[in-house]
């Protein structure tokens, strides 16, 4: 069984790709280029660089590679942009992945784990957020997702496409050869390591007036090779007969902004400034998985759940790549 990895260049696809290596599963990545590093990807394994949507690219691909399944994570991800050019998202997140799910179909590749994300729920109606929470997006990027997860569904329904829709909640850490590296960065952990390590004077903290104890927001944070061990978990489900579902992926517990801020204090031994600025639009007190589910279908629970586990990694993978993938 060969894998198409989408977007295997990516931050969470590359720790994907280096975990499949490791335990030995065939695969091969395809990959844009926007947002992921080529550096990312082992140079033994075959890559190919395009869009997900170039259906004669796919094919060749499926077909020269004899691939049985495919892991999607290939996606534009910037909430804030999602809502300034909603076209950009909606072409690429959801019109593409279309023509890459009527290519696997084509091919009668009929096994996909598909990137979803807690954005799908919108504001949370309660906490902890089960699978059977309303979805209701609150952003384009959100409904992006939520589209594809209905095409999946209709897919499903009509071609016999067996899915995994896994919803992430906040993705953090790295692993000694993968880390995360965007541009512009956007997510708390590496911009509070960023600031610890002088190349940003402060990290800004978007509301303390929550009603949380310590007045910001609490995230609940998942170590990114947790994240890919559940893909391939995924994988498994599916190529064992398992039927097309949607389930989430987090801890379970969540970590205030000035929680998260103390503990990459302690990790770093370094001071690390804030600066409160207002609130931003949309962002709700809490968010918090409920992954009982991945437990009971995936027989998956985090391994690395420890917030300051997960800071370290990032730590030591920022150490090693002063430049991230840049050098």
């Amino acid at each position: 069984m060969t894998v198409l990895v989408t977007g295997g260049a990516g931050y969470i696809g590359s720790v994907t790709v280096e975990m499949m290596k490791g335990r030995n599963i065939p695969v091969v990545v395809l990959d844009n280029l926007v947002y992921g590093h080529r550096q990312a990807v082992d140079a033994a394994i075959p890559f190919y660089q395009g869009d997900v949507g170039d259906r004669e690219l796919v094919k060749e691909i499926i077909a020269e590679h004899n691939v049985t399944a495919c892991i999607h994570f290939a996606a534009y991800a910037y909430v804030g942009e999602s809502v300034t050019d909603p076209a950009k998202y909606f072409a690429n997140n959801t019109v593409q992945t279309n023509e890459l799910l009527n290519t696997l179909i084509g091919a009668e590749v009929k096994n996909i784990v598909f990137s979803s994300t807690c954005a799908t729920y919108g504001d949370p109606q309660q906490i902890p957020i089960s699978e059977t929470h309303p979805q209701k997006p609150v952003n384009p990027y959100g409904w992006s997702k939520f589209m594809t997860e209905r095409i999946l569904e209709t897919y499903d329904t009509a071609y016999g496409l067996k899915f995994v829709a896994l919803r992430y909640f906040n993705a953090a850490g790295a692993t000694e050869k993968c880390g995360e590296h965007h541009d512009p960065e956007t997510h708390l952990i590496p911009i509070i390591l960023n600031t610890a390590n002088g190349e940003q004077p402060f990290v800004p903290v978007f509301g303390d007036d929550y009603a949380t104890p310590d007045g910001t927001c609490i995230r609940d944070y998942i170590h990114v090779a947790d994240l890919a061990d559940a893909h391939l978990r995924a994988l498994d489900y599916l190529a064992d007969g398992g039927e097309s579902t949607h389930i989430n992926l987090g801890n379970g517990q969540g970590f205030s902004v000035y929680e998260v801020i103390e503990a990459a204090r302690k990790v770093t031994g370094r001071s690390i400034d804030v600066r409160v600025d207002a609130r931003r639009a949309g962002d709700p007190d809490r968010l918090i998985a409920d992954a009982a589910k991945a437990a009971d279908v995936l027989g998956w629970t985090p391994t690395n759940s420890g917030i300051e586990m997960i800071i370290r990694s990032a730590w030591e993978w920022k150490q090693a790549h002063p430049n991230g993938y840049a050098e």
